[in-house]
């Protein structure tokens, strides 16, 4: 059978590859066409656009972009109504992934939706549309499953693919001499993997080094972006290290963390790194955002343990002087880290084993032959 895979940013590249590798387990025949990046298309995807020229953060950046993303749209639908697959599997990306959603419901495509677009986190009600849309949902929260019941949709609970990602990770041992990071503990900087997030959250972050005298801060970097950003951004500080595409080793060696809403803050958490959530957007974004939010918390580790376990610094508040404060609060030593590192626990009893990806695959190969 052939699948179609779209993914419009890093982790859903990341989360697309694995499944990729699942759906193979159960389906030896499988092919594969894929809008993504760098890991579906070692897994053996056919590449057709890289999902960085896909993702766009804040309403103002969308509106800006509103061009592109109407004609990867259009390219996208001609690619999919050429190639007619046996199903189109849309991995998270909602505002993209649902137009095609529907546009392959019109044109007989069965459609499959891996990692549920954050419906419940604000316009609640299109759940709705995904229920006439999607044939089948399958979540990574436990949460979802009764989210999606208030409208009598069933959805399949498949456990969180992170926990493959994490499963699979195995620590570097020359990380650190390979980096050429020392022994000086470590401050790991995470922010995002957009070009619009680094060159706001990146900035932030920064301010809290001089402060921090007997730690060594390291960012951690991705491909996608080009390392002018990064060299631009931190003209003040060129000493820093910056290590590419390898956060859970730098992670690994990491006491605590400052961390861009994400999913890299539960990935920071599973991890067991102590972090600060920040977030930061466009000013006329941040208004829009926070008119619609339905949601008490922002980062993924709050939302699941439904508390405030990891302090979430947003907009405003993202202030030099309060970054300090709470980066010395969960270092080693400091009154939140015990508590947070509990909390921790806590949480991965939530998430589960790993596994997720073997589930949705099996799943999803037989809905097909049924």
């Amino acid at each position: 059978m052939t699948y179609y895979l779209i993914a419009g940013e890093r982790s859903g590249d990341l989360h697309g590859g694995n499944l990729i590798k699942a759906i193979r387990q159960h389906d030896p025949d499988a092919r594969f066409r894929a809008w993504g990046g760098e890991q579906m298309e070692s897994a053996g995807a056919t590449l057709v656009r890289h999902y960085r020229s896909m993702a766009f953060m804040g309403f103002l950046e969308v509106v800006q972009n509103l061009g592109t993303i109407r004609k990867n749209l259009r390219d996208c639908q001609t690619d999919l109504f050429q190639t007619r697959p046996d199903a189109l599997i849309l991995i998270d990306y909602a505002g993209f992934n649902l137009r095609m959603a529907r546009f392959a419901k019109k044109h007989g495509i069965r459609v499959f939706y891996y990692i549920s677009p954050k419906v419940w986190a604000w316009n609640q009600k299109r759940a709705l549309k995904i229920k006439a849309v999607v044939d089948r949902m399958f979540v990574i929260f436990p949460f979802e499953v009764d989210f999606y019941k208030k409208y009598d949709y069933r959805v399949d609970y498949v456990g969180n693919p992170l926990m493959d990602a994490i499963a699979g990770f195995q620590i570097d041992p020359e990380f650190r001499q390979t980096n050429s990071l020392g022994s000086k503990p470590v401050i790991a900087l995470l922010p995002g993997s957009r070009h619009q997030e680094v060159a706001i959250m990146l900035p932030a972050m920064l301010e809290a080094i001089p402060h921090f005298p007997e730690y060594q801060f390291v960012v951690s970097g991705v491909s996608n972006l080009s390392p002018s950003l990064y060299r631009e951004i931190m003209q003040r500080f060129p000493t820093i290290p910056i290590v590419t595409d390898n956060a859970y080793n730098l992670l690994s060696i990491a006491d605590a963390a400052l961390v861009t809403s994400g999913t890299a803050t539960l990935e920071t958490a599973l991890l067991n790194v102590p972090e600060v959530v920040c977030y930061k957007m466009t000013w006329l974004s941040y208004q829009v955002a926070n008119r619609v939010i339905a949601v008490p918390f922002i980062s993924l580790v709050n939302l699941i343990l439904n508390r405030e376990a990891v302090t979430e610094l947003k907009q405003f508040q993202l202030t030099t002087d309060n970054l300090i404060q709470e980066l010395t609060r969960i270092l080693p030593g400091g009154s939140n880290h015990e508590r947070q590192l509990a909390d921790y626990e806590e949480l991965r009893e939530q998430v589960g084993g790993p596994g997720a990806s073997d589930r949705a695959g099996e799943l999803m190969v037989n809905y097909l032959r049924n």
